[in-house]
């Protein structure tokens, strides 16, 4: 998946405040882990920044004027050579070295501040996750759920790789730092990690779509171990396992932190442990629970989910299993 894909919503990603909106996620010169920088035209300082998509473009410009007041323009780069797609600069002249200085890009001395702006760094949880914002819409990246799988930052040096792994640390997410090919990233290998961090940012449909393909594949590996049985009991165990686990995983997100904590917990418990039996799930839980009493907490699970989901008028828990999902 590419960075600003409109079919996963990074470009819609709504922010938590307007004035968290722009935090820099990056330094040394260059706005968040965008391609492009601070330049000297003319005299002037001009911020750029090169993007993948024309959606993230024209949020970002909108953003500038909407929060700064300063006007900025966007160029299309068209594809070509060793470019195979087009790409957008929004680029702010007038008052470049204005909105540097304000986004913490310049110190007061007028010097390029590396790494994130101490005024990030010390911030709340709020900002840290605009920072991810930020730096997930201007040049992230999302691999297909498997054993590789992983969100990746490309980013412009090393201080504001690790400013980056700081600020995940403080959402609750586990990220890593690496410098592959003279090239600095920070990468997210955990699946729920993943799921939790694009939750975070407000990544929703990207979640949904990273979701399903990661269910899509449990259900195929399921189907390749299944292969070599010929029992129907084990096939429907699958299914069953499959849509459980997918409708769970649906209803914690409609609930989020509303569900109890009894509830959350043996959907956890089912999410956690996919393929065990009811008996075998409350002999997990603590306190032990006979199967019938996980089974109606898993069952009060999904019932208040979609009666959430219908109050909000959103797609229930049913909606998450798919006829795919199935074909086992």
């Amino acid at each position: 998946m590419r960075n600003g894909d409109d079919r996963f919503g990074q470009g819609r990603a709504e922010p938590g405040r307007r004035t968290q909106t722009l935090l820099p996620p990056g330094g040394d010169g260059r706005p968040a882990a965008l391609r492009g920088g601070l330049h000297i035209v003319s005299g002037r300082v001009v911020v750029e920044a090169e993007l993948d998509t024309g959606s993230v473009a024209r949020r970002l410009r909108r953003e500038v004027a909407e929060v700064y007041g300063y006007p900025s323009e966007i160029h299309v780069l068209a594809s070509g050579g060793l470019r195979k797609s087009s790409h957008y600069i929004v680029r702010v002249v007038k008052d470049g070295e204005a909105l540097a200085r304000q986004t913490g890009l310049l110190d007061v001395r007028g010097r390029p501040v590396r790494g994130l702006p101490p005024h990030v760094v010390s911030a709340s949880v709020c900002c840290a996750v605009a920072a991810w914002r930020g730096a997930f819409m201007a040049h992230g990246s999302l691999t297909e759920p498997g054993r590789s799988c992983a969100l990746e930052i490309t980013c412009p040096g090393p201080e504001s790789a690790l400013a980056l792994v700081g600020a995940a640390r403080r959402i609750g997410v586990t990220a890593k730092y690496r410098e592959v090919r003279g090239v600095d990233r920070v990468v997210v290998k955990d699946g729920d990690a993943i799921a939790a961090l694009l939750t975070r940012i407000g990544a929703h449909s990207s979640v949904l779509a990273w979701e399903e393909r990661r269910v899509r594949r449990e259900v195929r590996a399921t189907a390749n171990r299944l292969a070599n049985f010929d029992d129907a009991n084990l096939r429907r165990s699958a299914r069953a396992a499959v849509a459980a686990a997918a409708r769970v995983t649906r209803a914690l997100e409609i609930l989020a932190d509303d569900a109890p904590n009894h509830l959350t917990s043996a959907g956890q418990l089912r999410l956690e442990h996919r393929q065990a039996s009811l008996e075998e799930l409350g002999a997990l839980a603590d306190p032990p629970l006979t199967k019938d009493a996980i089974a109606g907490r898993i069952r009060r699970l999904l019932a208040l989910a979609d009666k959430r989901a219908r109050d909000l008028g959103i797609p229930d828990t049913e909606a998450a299993v798919t006829p795919d999902m199935m074909v086992v």
